[in-house]
This record gives structure tokens, C-alpha cells and sequence, in this order.
């Protein structure tokens, strides 16, 4: 009887693993551009060197080493690691869990429980954290690419240390490159084809590694690809952009305070990178034109017109012709002069306005329609401004019993200017009328 052939694999044999994993750094020191956090006299660094992590949240954009961190953090200082991820978990998985790290807390080992997308959990969730961190039973770190002030809860932020990590600059996705082509080989690139690669990556080291795979499958001996043949190979990125998270307020951010600063080239750059990532056009349009009237307003009038043509012409011809419109606005409107006079004078106004209560305007410039009305003064006195010889009568128009307030002090740029002439002649006039002892009612 012959020997039975030796069993196969069910599923035949284990399938690749992707670059990416296999390039995943092996200590901290191999970790790249993350220094600010992992050099030996930074944060993380000292950290490992007491060999005592605490709670943490690492916070950063896709790719940028925080899985490798958290489980390098927890190799090196002798901790279980229990990664969990907050898309596919409940309270089920939470409560295994913290079982098993009561287990070995123990028999004296301690547990890191790494939560990547962290923000994800509810509220309820992320407070069935908190008694286990604050005894001690779990190290947890949480990774988030956005912003934990917004979407983590205060008694959990107050237990856990945050750091911030940056998107990969040139200087380390070049090292990821040169680490890839080492473990397989050169990709067939011209010089501006591999400057066009890093710039493709967007700052993201999974990204770049999940490229170069597909190049590296390329046949042998395939001529260098220039720029054009790379970005036909490879799948193009889809910009980091979430419309309803920070960086949606972050860009918007960007563009207003570019268009404050009168640089039309960056307010251009942010307007594009909104549009670009999927922003609503329609969205752009109506800060626009708010910024027309907070932050020009009379030092240029014609600012809040041009926003609003541009709003008029994109619902007219929308994407991508109406988008010239937005651009010539967000030009205009950035090369305008700015003024906050009125923005800031109607705000003083609302507060008097609140403190003054119900107090009533004078009679003198209150209708009188009725006998009964013009018996007991109203309208009585009131002069016609234009009428008068300087076009302006000078009488007093706030409540009685109101010291006279001045809210809104144009500034020297653009129309405003000549503004501030009118009301600094007319404010002579007025003082000339009280010296000459008018008294509001003719």
C-alpha cells in the first residue's frame, strides 16, 4: 500500500502580502517622518525610553505610520497588543477585550489596546473606556485622522495625551520609495515621472507603496515612463477632502483668510483644492459673499455685486463653465480694498441696542398721521434734509435720554474713504447746529 500524498492546503497557498506590509518598519527608529514624536528627546520617544506609555490619541492624516506606531510602542515596552477597529467593533468585541486584559493584568501583563478610527465609536462606547484606563487595566491608544476636540469626548481626551503626526514630506516618501525598490526592484521612472509619483502621493506612505507595486508588476526591461505614461498606469488619488469634517472648515478657512490677506494667487490655490475634493460650488458662493460684505464692504460696494454675479452665473451654467465665474470673484475680491467698519459698527449698534432696552425714537421724526399725534408733538420741528442748504440738518435722531454714540468709523481704503470725508463735514455741521443751539426740533 503506498503512502498517502501529503495534504495541500485548503485554500492552496497563502496568498502575497502587499508591499506595504512588508515594508512596515520593525522598530521605531524606522519609522519616517514622524521625528517631532519618536527622536529619543521627543514625546513618544522618552515614553519608551521609561518604558511606562499612558493613554494616547494619535492624530494625523491616512498614511502616516499610526497602526506601525502603536504596535512598535507596544513591542517595545512589553505590552499585549490588541487592535480593534471602531468600523467593524461594538460593545461586544470592547467587553472581550477588557476581559482578557484583566487576565493578564493578573498574572502581572500589561494590554495595549489600539482602537484605529476611534472617532467612530459613540458616546456611549467611548465612555465604556474610561474605567479600565483609569485603573490601569488597558494602555489605550486610539488613531484618528480627524480632530479629537470635535469627536471624542472631554472625560476621554482628559485621560489620554494627544499628538499630532504630519503627512509625509518629500524627504520620507523618497526613503519609502528607496526601501521599495530595495526589497523588490528600480521602478521603470524618468526623473520628473518619480517627482511626479511623491507629489501624487499627497504626503500618504500606503499610497505610495500600493503604486509602486503596480509598477514593479510591469514587465522587465519596460522603458522608463514619463509623467503622462505614469499617471495612466497607476489609479489617480482622490484628494483628502470630507466635506462635512475639519477639513471642509479648514479649506473654507484657508480661502477666506487668503482672500483677507489680498493674495489672489492662494485664494485661487484653496478655491481649487475645494472644488477639486468635491466641494458644493454653491457652498463657496455664499461665503463669498459674506466676505463681500464683512470684509470690504463700503471701502469697495461693487465687492458684494460681483460675489453675487458669480453665485447667479453658476446656477446659470454650473460645473465646470460656472467655476470661472467663482474664480473672477474670489480675484476681485481679494484684490479689493477691506474694511471691517461696518461689520464691526453694526455689532457696537446690536449691544446698545440691547442695553437701551425700549427707549423711544424723538417725536420730531415720528409720523403724525392723526390730529391727536401732532397735538402731543410728533413730527413737530422735523426738517427735510435735502431741502436744507447744505443738504444735511444736523438734527438728532437717537433716543432721548441717549448720549449720541458713533458705531461706525470708516477706514481709509478704497470708497470708504471719501465716506469718512462726508461724515467728518457733516459732523462739523452738527457741531456748529449745538453751538448754535438747536435742539433736534428746528
Amino acid at each position: 500500500m503506498t503512502d498517502p500524498a501529503p495534504a495541500l492546503p485548503l485554500f492552496g497557498e497563502d496568498p502575497p502580502r502587499p508591499l506595504a506590509d512588508r515594508l512596515r518598519p520593525r522598530t521605531l527608529a524606522e519609522v519616517v517622518g514622524q521625528d517631532h514624536l519618536l527622536a529619543p528627546d521627543a514625546p513618544l520617544g522618552r515614553m519608551v525610553a521609561r518604558g511606562k506609555p499612558v493613554s494616547t490619541v494619535l492624530w494625523g492624516p491616512p498614511g502616516c505610520g499610526k497602526t506601525t506606531i502603536a504596535r512598535l510602542l507596544a513591542e517595545e515596552t512589553d505590552l499585549a497588543f490588541e487592535p480593534l477597529s471602531a468600523t467593524f467593533s461594538g460593545v461586544a468585541d470592547l467587553r472581550k477585550v477588557f476581559a482578557a486584559a484583566g487576565q493578564r493584568r493578573e498574572m502581572g501583563q500589561g494590554t495595549m489596546l489600539f482602537v484605529d478610527e476611534i472617532h467612530r465609536f459613540n458616546r456611549a462606547q467611548q465612555d465604556s473606556f474610561l474605567p479600565y484606563v483609569e485603573d490601569g487595566t488597558i494602555i489605550l491608544v486610539g488613531a484618528t485622522t480627524e480632530n479629537p476636540s470635535f469627536e471624542l469626548n472631554g472625560a476621554l481626551l482628559s485621560r489620554c495625551q494627544v499628538f499630532v503626526l504630519h503627512r509625509l514630506d518629500t524627504a520620507a516618501l523618497e526613503t519609502l520609495l528607496a526601501r521599495a525598490e530595495k526589497e523588490v526592484r528600480p521602478v521603470p521612472l524618468d526623473d520628473e515621472a518619480r517627482r511626479s509619483l511623491i507629489a501624487m502621493a499627497d504626503g500618504d506612505g500606503r499610497y505610495l507603496l500600493n503604486m509602486v507595486e503596480q509598477l514593479q508588476e510591469l514587465p522587465e526591461g519596460t522603458p522608463p515612463l514619463d509623467t503622462a505614461a505614469l499617471a495612466e498606469t497607476v489609479q489617480k488619488r482622490a484628494p483628502l477632502y470630507d466635506k462635512t469634517q475639519e477639513s471642509h472648515y479648514n479649506l473654507i478657512s484657508a480661502l477666506h483668510k487668503s482672500m483677507r490677506g489680498s493674495d489672489p494667487d492662494a485664494a485661487l490655490y484653496w478655491l481649487a483644492r475645494m472644488l477639486d475634493g468635491g466641494e458644493d460650488p454653491l457652498f463657496i458662493t455664499r461665503r463669498i459673499t459674506r466676505f463681500a460684505n464683512e470684509d470690504i464692504g463700503i471701502a469697495d460696494p461693487q465687492a458684494v455685486q460681483q460675489a453675487l454675479a458669480a453665485w447667479d452665473v453658476y446656477e446659470r451654467l454650473g460645473s465646470p463653465e460656472g467655476e470661472l465665474a467663482i474664480a473672477q470673484a474670489v480675484v476681485y475680491l481679494a484684490t479689493a480694498p477691506k474694511s471691517i467698519a461696518v461689520y464691526r459698527g453694526f455689532g457696537e449698534a446690536r449691544r446698545s441696542a440691547k442695553q437701551t432696552g425700549s427707549l423711544a425714537p424723538p417725536a420730531h421724526i415720528l409720523n403724525a398721521p392723526t390730529r391727536l399725534m401732532k397735538d402731543i408733538g410728533y413730527g413737530k420741528g422735523y426738517q427735510y434734509d435735502p431741502d436744507t442748504a447744505e443738504g444735511f440738518s444736523g438734527a438728532e435722531y437717537f433716543p432721548e435720554g441717549m448720549e449720541r454714540q458713533r458705531y461706525y468709523r470708516p477706514t481709509r481704503n478704497g470708497y470708504e474713504a471719501s465716506v469718512g470725508e462726508r461724515l467728518e463735514r457733516w459732523a462739523e455741521l452738527r457741531s456748529q447746529r449745538t453751538e448754535q443751539g438747536g435742539s433736534g426740533e428746528g
